[in-house]
């Protein structure tokens, strides 16, 4: 217990501590990472390197080695891909079905690139998640799990799949300054943290959320689809890790339906419209 909740404080101070740092530095101001955001005012995409950085500080001090691993492959490749997506964009396509459709075209932009590369990154995620035997108490395995061979692939694929929609879900939502980060929070608030699986990358998140909620919520700095695809990422491997097999197929089909449902619908409308959403996405904000 006590090393569990240690591991959880240098998680935080770790992510908060590297997110500060790189915050601060000079790729901040850095022209190649100034954007101009929704109410037309100049923001820098340093925040998603930030954010992916202060996320792998603190994946390193995740106690189990095959969560460990799976969270620091997943929430790298998520950042990494979406940093080519932020700084090589090329191609017009946009959403899921835009980059899919210039797929077919045998089109290949960064936007596809990364849509097919974070889905392949998270199954290799998942895989190593999955691959453990039958849990015999905290941090221990002892019995092989006893299932058919198709059973555990099927397992594999569905945890793959909620890493997978987490990144893309928190892409989709970081259009507005602080929307993002306010998600992450809400959904560990959330998650079941009875295991302690989930403290140190939960630990982590909220030192980062930290770091960063300054100057998201000012509109100063935004996540772009680096820090957002590595926030998703990262919070998609402890939900995936503290469902059940069920829970987890329930999550997935959610991901997918919102994921379907952004082709059609604006979050930005639906938020806006909706009370008690429209409060919580607007708390704190300075630039609307």
């Amino acid at each position: 217990m006590i090393r569990s909740i240690v591991s959880t404080a240098v998680a935080g101070l770790a992510g908060f501590t590297a997110t500060k740092a790189v915050l601060r530095s000079r790729l901040r101001t850095h022209e190649s990472v100034v954007r101009t955001n929704h109410a037309g005012h100049d923001v820098s995409l340093a925040e998603g390197p930030a954010v992916a950085t202060g996320l792998l500080a603190g994946s390193l001090l995740i106690e189990d080695p095959r969560q460990r691993t799976a969270t620091l492959l997943a929430t790298a490749a998520a950042g990494s891909l979406g940093a080519v997506d932020d700084f090589c964009e090329s191609g017009s396509s946009k959403g899921l079905r835009g980059h899919l459709s210039a797929l077919a075209r045998g089109e290949i932009t960064t936007g596809t690139i990364k849509v097919t590369g974070i889905p392949l990154a998270s199954i290799a995620a998942a895989a190593i998640l999955r691959s453990r035997t039958r849990p015999a108490g905290f941090f221990r395995f002892s019995q092989k799990e006893d299932r058919p061979w198709f059973a555990a692939v099927a397992d594999v694929i569905v945890t793959g799949g909620v890493i997978a929609g987490s990144a893309n879900l928190f892409n989709l939502l970081d259009l507005r300054p602080g929307r993002a980060l306010k998600a992450g929070a809400l959904t560990l608030a959330f998650t079941d943290h009875e295991r302690r699986v989930s403290w140190a990358p939960s630990g982590a998140i909220a030192g980062v959320t930290a770091a960063a909620w300054p100057d998201d919520l000012a509109g100063d700095a935004m996540l772009g689809d680096t820090g957002a695809n590595a926030l998703g990422a990262a919070i998609g491997v402890i939900l995936a890790e503290t469902a059940t097999p069920a829970q987890r197929r329930l999550i997935l089909a959610v991901l997918a339906g919102l994921t379907l449902a952004s082709e059609k619908v604006s979050f930005t409308s639906v938020i806006e419209s909706t009370p008690g959403l429209r409060e919580i996405d607007s708390f704190g904000r300075e630039v609307v």
